[in-house]
């Protein structure tokens, strides 16, 4: 019999599928390794498939997409509730079938691949700077040790390489001086390669439309902001009232002055120039 909704529980290389009828009634139960799964799915005709929203989700939704599916992503939180007894791959692609036939269930927007690519972006720039501040921090504990300090903050860390790089400096000995020197010369390798990775987040900034509608609400120009901005207004209602609710906080606003209302406004205002 022709299944017309599936629950699809995805993995790194083995995935679980639970299809039922019309009437309900299991037609499909079966275990796919990753080279199956598209050719399995563009053996079926149209129906509808949920999918527990993860990251690999959102590529799995866009292909079969493509082979005419419709696809939902279900937060995992709202598909515990359906998973009768037990974990197992078979129980989770269940309760994702049951799950996402339910009239009043939420579901996950489908990120799309550029969405995904500025994604990287920002993930990449978070270790690097978290790498950044832990090589800084290191400098500035060795260097202690031999009575060498610099005022704070990230730019002033640049004093202390200039120390570590004179070699007339005799306050640093030689052992030392190795250790230092690595040490620098991957703090200013990590500091150019962030430069480029906010080069490349500034110019996709620029270029998209939503984001610079969104960069015009107070409290989000500053580079900080931009990863709450990478989605462009893509969540549901409920969670861009929580973005901007967030925004709001941040910026020292009240949320109750303009809730309801700066979607609207927000897609009806002019441009500006962009402030990044």
């Amino acid at each position: 019999m022709t299944p017309i909704r599936i629950g699809l529980d995805i993995a790194k290389n083995v995935f679980q599928v639970h299809g039922v009828d019309d009437n309900g009634t299991v037609v499909i139960r079966k275990r796919l390794r990753r080279p199956d799964m598209l050719g399995f799915f563009a053996s079926l005709p149209p129906c509808l498939i949920g999918i527990e929203a993860c990251s690999a989700s959102h590529h799995w939704a866009r292909e079969l997409i493509r082979l005419k599916h419709e696809v939902r992503l279900l937060p995992a939180r709202y598909v515990k509730p359906y998973v009768q007894r037990g974990k197992s791959d078979a129980l989770d692609a269940e309760a994702i079938c049951e799950a996402v036939s339910r009239p009043t269930m939420r579901f996950a927007t489908i990120k799309t691949a550029e969405q995904q690519a500025v994604l990287t972006l920002h993930r990449a720039r978070e270790l690097l700077v978290k790498q950044q501040t832990m090589l800084a921090n290191l400098i500035r504990g060795c260097l202690g040790e031999f009575g060498i300090v610099a005022p704070l903050g990230i730019r002033r860390v640049s004093e202390l390489i200039a120390v570590i790089n004179d070699d007339a400096d005799t306050r640093i000995l030689p052992e030392a001086r190795i250790d230092m020197r690595a040490a620098a010369d991957q703090l200013c390798d990590l500091q150019k390669r962030i430069k480029e990775i906010e080069q490349a987040i500034r110019a996709w900034h620029r270029s998209n439309e939503a984001s610079r509608r969104l960069a015009t609400i107070p409290g989000t120009e500053s580079s900080r902001t931009l990863r709450w901005r990478e989605i462009v207004w893509t969540p549901s209602a409920g969670q861009g009232r929580f973005w901007l609710g967030t925004v709001m906080s941040v910026a020292g606003l009240c949320p109750a002055c303009w809730r309801g209302q700066w979607p609207l406004a927000l897609m009806d205002c002019p441009l500006p120039e962009a402030p990044i």
